[in-house]
């Protein structure tokens, strides 16, 4: 390169969330475009709390990024942040990831989208009877979504009785579907048809990789199983529901799906589903 000629600005893209050490999304994104031919990078932040994602936010319109991701525990406290939202945030109440438009921060929410294109790929939703474990900002999401996509019955699980019961009138309004909440105490046995068990919650990720306190004995061998985390790919859940002999979703595809809708978002490239698998397996040394 010549002395007068000038590198071409890198395009700055990123994540919030508190933890994100073990979330592979940034080296996944940055293989994508290299793949592609883009200058551009992705980064993680870890965010310390809630109160501190204003200043985070503000810093990442003011260094020109192109958008970014929000993760755990910020999908709600981000919203208040933003300039506007599309309507599944406004269904939901919590947003995963951010576009400029003109100059302005629009937030959006494809959690539950990217983790129902996973299901379909392994198993049809419509019809069946659902159980999640969960109800936090991705858990809200794909309640949404799973209901959207046809079961004909859904139930919430949680421990915080408040949030159980919001996200599944939430659910209950927005969808029509049939929605209950039931209390999480001690090992939780499962109610009898579950078809579809899905773990929204952040048990089994590294470097703990604690247990999901349910009774197996209660969900049937022929049951899919499904679980956000994406680091390990394979969590003691996911594995618990393999040796049951169940069908199972990993967090890994489920970001590779809603990933490459972000993607899209950002660069308005319609990206290779297998150039992203590959990228995310380079990630995780597989």
């Amino acid at each position: 390169m010549s002395n007068n000629m000038i590198a071409p600005q890198k395009q700055m893209t990123g994540m919030f969330g508190n933890p994100v050490a073990e979330n592979p999304i940034d080296q996944m994104f940055d293989e994508v475009y290299k793949h592609y031919g883009l200058n551009w990078q992705f980064w993680k932040m870890n965010i310390n709390s809630s109160d501190e994602i204003p200043e985070a936010i503000a810093g990442a319109k003011v260094m020109g990024f192109a958008g970014f991701c929000i993760t755990v525990p910020y999908k709600i406290d981000v919203i208040e942040t933003l300039d506007g939202f599309d309507d599944d945030v406004r269904v939901i109440g919590a947003a995963n990831y951010v576009t400029f438009e003109q100059g302005k921060m629009i937030g959006h929410n494809n959690d539950g989208k990217g983790v129902v294109k996973a299901i379909q790929k392994v198993t049809n939703i419509a019809g069946k009877r659902a159980v999640m474990l969960g109800a936090g900002g991705a858990g809200r999401a794909m309640a949404v979504e799973i209901a959207r996509a046809g079961v004909s019955h859904l139930t919430i699980v949680t421990r915080r009785k408040s949030q159980g019961l919001e996200v599944a009138n939430m659910v209950q309004r927005a969808t029509g579907v049939p929605t209950e909440w039931v209390s999480w105490t001690g090992n939780i046995a499962l109610p009898k048809g579950t078809q579809i068990l899905l773990n929204a919650t952040h048990l089994g990720a590294l470097p703990e990789k604690e247990s999901v306190p349910i009774n197996w004995d209660t969900l049937s061998a022929d049951a899919t199983v499904v679980d956000v985390i994406t680091n390990p790919r394979i969590t003691p859940f996911l594995e618990k529901a393999r040796d049951k002999g169940c069908s199972v979703v990993d967090g890994v595809d489920m970001l590779v799906q809603l990933a490459m809708q972000i993607f899209e978002a950002w660069t308005g490239i319609i990206p290779d589903e297998l150039v992203f698998q590959r990228a995310v397996e380079k990630a995780l040394g597989e």
